[in-house]
C-alpha cells in the first residue's frame, strides 16, 4: 500500500476494528448493566472503544522478521521491553536449590493416582526460602505423563491435597482421569498479595543489598512466575513427569503470572491464561473494562514502577499484550474468557490472541482473524492456539480445564 494516504489507512483500520467488534460473541445487556454497577466509571460499550494501532511484533529497528530463524533475536527484544516497562527484571535460579518429598501417597484418589508434596527450598548466601508443590500423577499409564501446573491465587483449600475438599477450580480427579498429571502451588508462599507485605517472600530472599539484587525490579506477578519456574526445575528431576510437556496455568492475576512465566521460561510447552484481563491477555490499548491506571492504583505491587508512568498513556507503551503472548511461540497457547466477566474484556483477550498470528505463521500456523471471535461456549482451535468464551462469570471451571486438555491432546498426542 505504498503511497496510500494516511487518512485511507486510518479508515481501513477503523473498518477492521468495527468488523471485529460486531462479530461472534457479543456482551449481553444484562452483563453490561451488572459490570457497570460493580465497576462504575469504566467503558463497557463497544461503540466507545475507539481506534488504536498495535505495535507490530515482527518489526524491529531496521527491518522486519521474515523467518522463524530470525525470531529469537526479535523475541529477546520484546522480552526486554516487557522486563523494562511492565513486569520488571527477575533473578534466575538461586545459588542452591533442593527438593524434598514431605508427603507421598501411592494410592491417592482410591488408587488412581500418586500424591506427592514437595518442599522446594532455595538458599542464597545465609538466606533461605521454601514453598510447597502439590503433585498428583496418574498410576496408569506407567510412562511419563504431561502435567498441568496451576499458580493458585485462590485459598489453598482449592488445591486440597487430601481431596476432602474438592473444587472445580482445580478438578484434580478430572485431570487424572484424562491421563494427565496436575500440580499446584499457592502464590502467597512466593509473595503475599498485599502492597505492604509483598516483598516478605522470595523478593526479600534475593535482596542482599548488592548491586545485583538492586537490579531486580520485579513485583508480585513476576515472583509468582518465578515460583512456576522452580516447580519446573523439580519436574525435570521427576522420572514420572514428561518434562517436555508441562503446561503453566493461571486464572485472573494468576493468569497474568502464567503468561509471564511462559514468556520468561521456554521450558513450558503450553501457556494457559484464564480471564487474565488487563496486564494479562487483554489489549491495553482497548478502552474497555479495567485500565492500566486502575490496575496500577488497585495493585501497585504487581508490576515494575515504570509501568505506572503509562497510567492514562496506554498508546505510548512500546508493547501491548499480544506481544507478550507471541513470546509463547511456537509453543501451545490457550486463552479463555467468560461471558459475564466484562472487566477482563473478553473481546480484547481474543483480539490479542488473533494479533499473535503473524508470529505463529512463521511456523506455518493458520491465522486467527479478528472477526473470527466465536460465540459463547463454542471453542476455536487453530494450529497450536485455542480460545473460548464460556457461559458464566469470573472463575476457573471444569469446562475450562477440559478445553485446555483438549488442546493438550491435539498438540501433544
Amino acid at each position: 500500500m505504498r503511497g496510500t494516504p494516511v487518512v485511507v489507512l486510518a479508515i481501513v483500520a477503523s473498518l477492521a476494528i468495527a468488523a471485529a467488534q460486531n462479530s461472534g460473541w457479543q456482551a449481553r445487556p444484562e452483563a453490561i448493566a451488572q459490570a457497570a454497577k460493580a465497576q462504575p466509571g469504566f467503558n463497557y460499550d463497544e461503540s466507545r472503544v475507539g481506534s488504536y494501532t498495535l505495535p507490530d511484533p515482527l518489526a524491529y529497528k531496521g527491518g522486519k522478521v521474515g523467518s522463524k530463524d530470525a525470531w529469537p533475536a526479535r523475541r529477546a527484544e520484546i522480552l526486554d521491553l516487557f522486563r523494562t516497562n511492565v513486569y520488571g527484571r527477575s533473578p534466575g535460579r538461586p545459588e542452591h536449590l533442593a527438593f524434598s518429598v514431605v508427603e507421598e501417597n501411592p494410592a491417592a484418589m482410591d488408587g488412581a493416582a500418586t500424591l506427592r508434596r514437595i518442599a522446594i527450598s532455595s538458599r542464597q548466601g545465609e538466606r533461605s526460602h521454601h514453598f510447597t508443590l502439590t503433585l498428583f500423577l496418574p498410576n496408569k499409564p506407567s510412562r511419563p505423563v504431561p502435567v498441568f501446573l496451576l499458580i493458585n491465587n485462590r485459598p489453598p483449600s482449592n488445591t486440597d491435597p487430601t481431596r476432602k475438599e474438592k473444587s472445580g477450580f482445580w478438578p484434580a480427579e478430572q485431570v487424572i482421569a484424562r491421563g494427565y498429571g496436575i500440580a499446584a502451588f499457592h502464590y502467597a508462599e512466593l509473595a503475599p498479595d498485599d502492597a505492604k507485605t509483598y516483598r516478605d517472600g522470595v523478593i526479600t530472599f534475593f535482596d542482599d543489598g548488592s548491586a545485583a539484587s538492586k537490579s531486580y525490579t520485579w513485583g508480585a506477578l513476576a515472583a509468582w512466575g518465578w515460583g512456576a519456574s522452580r516447580a519446573m526445575d523439580y519436574f525435570e528431576t521427576e522420572p514420572r513427569v514428561d518434562k517436555a510437556h508441562v503446561a503453566v496455568v493461571g486464572h485472573s492475576r494468576g493468569g497474568k503470572a502464567a503468561l509471564w512465566a511462559g514468556a520468561e521460561d521456554e521450558r513450558f510447552a503450553m501457556v494457559v491464561s484464564n480471564e487474565s484481563g488487563e496486564g494479562g491477555a487483554a489489549l491495553s490499548r482497548r478502552n474497555f473494562g479495567e485500565t492500566i491506571e486502575r490496575i496500577n492504583t488497585s495493585f501497585p505491587h504487581w508490576f515494575t514502577a515504570t509501568y505506572k508512568t503509562f497510567n492514562g498513556r496506554a498508546a505510548e507503551l512500546p508493547v501491548d499484550q499480544h506481544m507478550l503472548m507471541t513470546l509463547s511461540a511456537p509453543r501451545a497457547l490457550y486463552v479463555a474468557s467468560a461471558d459475564e466477566d466484562l472487566w477482563s474484556d473478553p473481546r480484547g483477550e481474543f483480539l490479542a490472541l488473533a494479533a499473535t498470528s503473524p508470529v505463529f505463521a512463521l511456523w506455518g500456523d493458520p491465522a486467527i482473524r479478528p472477526e473470527d471471535m466465536p460465540a459463547v461456549d463454542k471453542p476455536v482451535v487453530v494450529g497450536r492456539r485455542g480460545y473460548h468464551v464460556r457461559t458464566g462469570g469470573h472463575n476457573l471451571t471444569p469446562y475450562d480445564w477440559d478445553r485446555f486438555m483438549n488442546l493438550g491432546d491435539r498438540v501433544w498426542k
